[in-house]
């Protein structure tokens, strides 16, 4: 699966959490919602830096808007990515045979690392108790 195409079903499959998701489908995935809400942050914290220079003390006020208003976008941003974030996450697991609902691991102390794991695991090949592989 492609980049595009990638972004592209997770789009379209926005709060679907039923079926299965390629492990191609999940890191394209989460390397679009690093790089758009990432990309985002650095812009505005860029300008709050740059608005922050010069005089001690005295912001420079284009500057500062222009980098405050980044800054809440990229919040914006991967907030309205979490959900699809989320449904792609519990799809992955699908396609291993897991419950979704393991993705409450990342409230548990190195949860999250047992969580990449799985992800990164092979899917069962041929039809598992969430359906058919993913074409």
């Amino acid at each position: 699966m492609s980049f595009a195409t990638a972004v592209r079903t997770c789009f379209q499959k926005y709060a679907n959490f039923e079926g299965r998701a390629k492990r191609s489908e999940f890191w394209w995935w989460m390397l679009f919602q690093t790089l758009v809400t990432g990309l985002a942050a650095i812009i505005g914290l860029g300008f709050l830096i740059a608005a922050s220079a010069g005089n001690p003390g005295q912001a420079n006020g284009p500057l500062l808007v222009i980098g405050v208003t980044f800054v809440v976008l990229a919040i914006l941003l991967a907030l309205a990515l979490l959900v699809p974030s989320y449904a792609v996450g519990c799809r992955r697991l699908h396609d291993r045979g897991q419950s979704g609902w393991l993705q409450l691991l990342v409230l548990v102390p190195c949860g999250s690392i047992v969580l990449i794991v799985f992800w990164a695991l092979g899917g069962t090949p041929g039809t598992n108790i969430y359906g058919e592989a993913s074409p």
